[in-house]
């Protein structure tokens, strides 16, 4: 059974630790106003038939939503992104989760709040290659 353990948490979670996972959970006990209006059009397979979690650990980070089978990471950014503190850090993030082979795409708040069915679009777009 360990050796399952270890495989999914290699494939899903690569190498989270337990401090993660905690984030992760109270991150997901107190979303986001934009981050509950994107998870309404994703959970339940809604999307393509896929499967995402939501504030989901990948190594030493925490991606908003992330569909396994496509390997893909789905960001909301807020004001708190356009420093450049966050702008550095977002860029090594992204860049951690390409090297894991991970492809990530970006929607801002306004987008999620103004324009969620044009998301909703761009996402099939993007998910059904």
């Amino acid at each position: 059974m360990a050796r399952l353990k270890d495989t999914v948490e290699r494939t899903m979670f690569y190498g989270a630790t337990p401090i993660i996972f905690e984030r992760a959970r109270m991150l997901r006990m107190n979303m986001t106003k934009h981050e509950i209006i994107l998870w309404n059009y994703l959970k339940n397979k809604q999307l393509l038939g896929l499967k995402f979690r939501r504030q989901h650990p990948i190594g030493k980070y925490i991606a908003d939503f992330y569909c396994h089978k496509k390997k893909v990471v789905i960001e909301i950014d807020g004001k708190s992104h356009f420093n450049e503190d966050a702008k550095e850090y977002d860029e090594g993030r992204t860049a951690e989760f390409e090297r894991l082979g991970i492809k990530m795409i970006r929607f801002t708040n306004h987008e999620i709040e103004l324009e969620i069915e044009q998301v909703i679009d761009k996402l099939r777009e993007y998910l059904a290659i």
